[in-house]
């Protein structure tokens, strides 16, 4: 029988750039909780990420949950910056590389995931 209840640490430190990672890995929070609101299981995150621990991924999903407006105001700036960083990246592009992405994005949208 236990005799309190333990506090655990939240597995979440932020790099030299500000963005914040999981445990002592290189995944990114908003990658997980991403995967969480898409219906992705703990174990499944774990699955897709595995230098992660399920510990870990438990214990951010339960400050998650806690901290809901906080973690979502956070993903939706990375998000924004992600998109900001793309379209810029995207802008300096030949015409010839624009063109290739284009017929690669649709090639992926008409194959599954899994019959690749």
């Amino acid at each position: 029988m236990l005799a309190s209840p333990i506090a655990i640490d939240v597995p979440l430190r932020q790099d030299p750039s500000g963005k914040i990672r999981v445990g002592g890995t290189r995944v990114l929070l908003e990658l997980v909780i991403h995967a969480f609101q898409s219906g992705e299981t703990a174990e499944g995150i774990v699955d897709s990420y595995p230098t992660l621990s399920l510990a870990d991924v438990y214990a951010v999903l339960a400050y998650y949950l806690t901290h809901r407006a906080e973690v979502d105001a956070y993903v939706q700036q990375a998000d924004a910056t992600a998109e900001r960083i793309q379209q810029e990246t995207e802008a300096a592009y030949s015409p010839e590389t624009l063109a290739l992405r284009a017929r690669l994005r649709a090639l992926r949208e008409n194959f599954p995931r899994s019959s690749i």
